[in-house]
């Protein structure tokens, strides 16, 4: 399997947070935020109650109640737009957070049923103040390795991921290569037409 397809899908996994600890739980150290999320995410992929195509619906909406409480998506959406967001109005802005969240929330939700019994092994963190990075690596059933770093900071009481680096390449920043090309060839509505696209197409 392609490791960058790969860590991606585990990010997705990653994205899928559930809120069974409660927010108490998820505001102590940057590293327990992420183990939390990790076992929380296998036990819900696990689940016989979620299993198979006749539960479907239900996984999906347990899955999509939980993504969305637990990262910084509009974080995510300014460092995605990069330089591009300080020439948006306030109307602009919450529109392309609406939309950008709605696809990466679907996308998880899709990605995550991929799942196959990769684990998650933590290796440290450093903590700056409000801002953290875990380090740590996937392991795959072929005992292949993949590092990835989550970037997190902390809004309020508690640790919310903004960013993942796999192998050296920023989730981000992936996302900010993309989206400044097709606004080069377009226009910011042309990006936000383009998502709403793809999105619509993950839907049907």
């Amino acid at each position: 399997m392609d490791r960058l397809y790969l860590a991606r899908n585990f990010v997705s996994y990653l994205l899928a947070l559930s809120l069974l600890y409660g927010s108490n739980a998820i505001a102590g150290a940057p590293t327990d935020a992420v183990k939390l999320t990790v076992d929380e995410v296998i036990k819900i992929l696990t689940d016989s109650r979620y299993q198979g195509d006749a539960n479907q619906e239900e996984r999906r909406r347990v899955l999509r109640e939980a993504i969305l409480p637990r990262f910084d998506f509009d974080e995510m959406a300014m460092r995605a737009l990069g330089a591009e967001w300080d020439r948006l109005n306030a109307e602009e802005r919450s529109e392309f957070v609406k939309i950008f969240t709605e696809f990466l929330a679907e996308t998880a939700v899709q990605n995550i049923e991929s799942y196959d019994d990769e684990r998650f092994i933590f290796r440290g963190e450093k903590v700056d103040d409000s801002l953290a990075i875990v380090n740590g690596k996937i392991l795959t059933k072929e005992k292949d390795e993949i590092e990835i770093t989550y970037l997190l900071h902390r809004p309020d009481d508690e640790w919310k991921a903004y960013d993942f680096v796999v192998d050296g390449m920023s989730f981000i920043g992936n996302y900010r290569a993309q989206f400044h090309r097709l606004i080069r060839q377009s226009s910011f509505t042309g990006l936000v037409q383009r998502i709403k696209e793809k999105l619509a197409n993950r839907k049907s």
